[in-house]
């Protein structure tokens, strides 16, 4: 898949294959979670409002290529167990892979004031991954 700002991600893999490049490419982490996992999940609340949860449970269904980061593939896995308790479809098997946790923590937000606040709010999918955010990074407009 060619990054495209315009394309929608038809699945977790493509949200992985975009944090190939944006990692390939050096970029920062906080990059690969605003152009790859919350793209990610813009494109599955889409899914989700347009055609039901039936199709957006789907885009979770087979396992994302390793992105190479241990910290994307956690923050991966926790989304899709996260969606799936939220919106009452199956979390994936691959997404229950106790490779897909983070080593080092990864703290999303850069501002270190706030991890404190991350250790406390994030969901229980990510905490139990090593992947800290605060209740509000998962809120889209």
């Amino acid at each position: 898949m060619v990054f495209n700002k315009f394309a929608a991600f038809a699945s977790v893999d493509d949200a992985a294959r975009v944090a190939v490049m944006l990692l390939a490419d050096h970029k920062p982490l906080s990059r690969v979670w605003r152009f790859a996992v919350l793209q990610l999940l813009d494109d599955y609340s889409s899914v989700l409002r347009h055609q039901g949860v039936e199709a957006a449970s789907r885009m979770w269904s087979s396992a994302p290529a390793p992105t190479g980061e241990v910290r994307v593939d956690a923050a991966l896995a926790a989304l899709a167990e996260h969606l799936a308790r939220r919106d009452g479809w199956r979390v994936p098997a691959w997404a229950r892979d106790p490779q897909r946790e983070a080593v080092p923590w990864w703290f999303v937000t850069e501002l270190r004031g706030l991890h404190p606040r991350a250790l406390v709010e994030s969901p229980s999918s990510f905490r139990r991954r090593g992947v800290f955010i605060t209740s509000d990074a998962l809120e889209r407009v």
